[in-house]
């Protein structure tokens, strides 16, 4: 106890310097948990699973994926026979096309603010399938379970995430008028029934229409245009998820859908979702390397680097001090744990703080806005709460340990003729 209270009172005797320190920590700390935040949400997006995996089904040779509507019911049932009891089928599925527009009219006005991108899917799917919603509680979910409730009784309602509302300047309850970029001439008028939960924010810059509402919408451009389909109504369909058991039916799934006569024309290809996710991040392979090996390791470097300046100033003030602890019986190896403790305590405790209110903060406003791929944002995770401390104190150690040992070796004899 008498040891740990000399470790604080040195802290206290140097307070100006320790704060200075503290802070300089949290700002590095801040920046580490920030890159670990959107690397760490990429693993997961990416990272195989065994179980309870999803795969991604998409047109074979080109990208953007534009498969007919009428692939979706055969590929839900992944490619299975009807008359096949013995055939894999996925556990559920959805299929998404993808709308996009602008709220102004004026082609010369059009602008991020207004730009309207949502998924054509059957509404209750967003609940089951969607990655991150689908392990939310149905308190949780219960923004979403509402709106999508009311799309039952609105059917050119549309779920908006909050933050493209906020963009927008709507709130629920609002009509819009959406002029199709993607889909040319087709212009929806939508009614605004609700929003996305807070949390996953990768959601909170995309909107849900009814997959119904929308082919009755390209039914209407055809009736309206001599009969004539909209040049879109062949190309509806860009993707289809599959929820699978296993690796095992994955594989059978994989054969039924690459083997069927059905999905010739275009032909198709299925995949894991997290190595379709991984080639979609394919063109940002650079920027998250740099993240990762580059950026990541420079703050930490510089870090060891404000820590281990910090004390060796404080080292050399303390010169005459820790003369008289050798003085009074204390071993090299004690005053060597002594000044290691000191930084690891401010480490520690400065990362903690650092994490802390990074995760506050972040999450306070929807996440990280960072874009990447389909990525709109970043919620920081329950794990920065040790990512902080650890690296606070891994630096700190780092940093502190040539200081700690100068002032291990320091020599009685020479301090005090020098102050003689």
């Amino acid at each position: 106890m008498k040891y740990a209270f000399l470790i604080f009172e040195t802290i206290r005797h140097n307070l100006i310097r320790t704060i200075l320190t503290g802070l300089g920590t949290m700002v590095m700390v801040l920046v580490v948990t920030l890159v670990f935040t959107v690397l760490s949400a990429l693993d997961r997006a990416t990272t195989e699973k065994q179980k309870n995996l999803k795969a991604i089904v998409t047109e074979k040779w080109q990208i953007p994926s534009m498969m007919p509507y009428s692939y979706a019911s055969a590929l839900s049932q992944g490619g299975a026979a009807a008359d096949d009891p013995d055939a894999a089928r996925p556990e559920d599925a959805m299929s998404w096309g993808f709308f996009v527009g602008s709220t102004e009219e004026n082609p010369a006005k059009r602008s991020f603010e207004n730009l309207f991108f949502a998924f054509i899917m059957e509404p209750e799917k967003a609940r089951t399938m969607l990655d991150e919603v689908d392990s939310l509680t149905d308190d949780e979910a219960q923004p979403l379970l509402a709106a999508i409730k009311r799309m039952k009784d609105v059917p050119n309602g549309v779920i908006v995430g909050q933050e493209r509302l906020d963009k927008m300047k709507k709130k629920v309850g609002d009509r819009i008028t959406v002029f199709g970029r993607n889909y040319r001439d087709m212009n929806l008028e939508l009614e605004i029934v609700g929003t996305f939960p807070r949390e996953p924010a990768r959601y909170a810059d995309s909107s849900v229409i009814s997959r119904d509402y929308f082919n009755r919408q390209l039914d209407a451009y055809q009736n309206s245009h001599q009969n004539k389909p909209h040049p879109m109504a062949e190309k509806t369909l860009g993707l289809v998820w599959l929820r699978l058991k296993d690796r095992k039916t994955f594989s059978k799934v994989s054969e039924q859908i690459l083997t069927s006569p059905s999905f010739t024309s275009p032909p198709v290809k299925i995949e894991t979702s997290s190595t379709g996710i991984g080639g979609f991040l394919e063109a940002w392979r650079d920027i998250i390397w740099g993240m990762r090996w580059l950026m990541a390791p420079a703050c930490l470097l510089t870090l060891s680097l404000v820590i281990s300046n910090a004390i060796s100033i404080s080292v050399r003030e303390r010169q005459l001090e820790f003369a008289v602890m050798k003085v009074m019986g204390f071993r090299p190896s004690q005053i060597l744990i002594l000044v290691l403790a000191e930084a690891l305590l401010i480490g520690t405790i400065s990362g903690f703080l650092s994490a802390a209110l990074t995760y506050v903060a972040i999450n306070g406003m929807g996440g990280l806005p960072f874009r990447i791929a389909f990525f709109p944002k970043f919620a920081v995770p329950l794990q920065a709460f040790w990512w902080g401390p650890a690296m606070g104190a891994i630096t700190a150690l780092a940093g502190s340990f040539i200081p700690a040992w100068r002032a291990r070796t320091v020599k009685v004899s020479d301090v005090f003729a020098r102050v003689t």
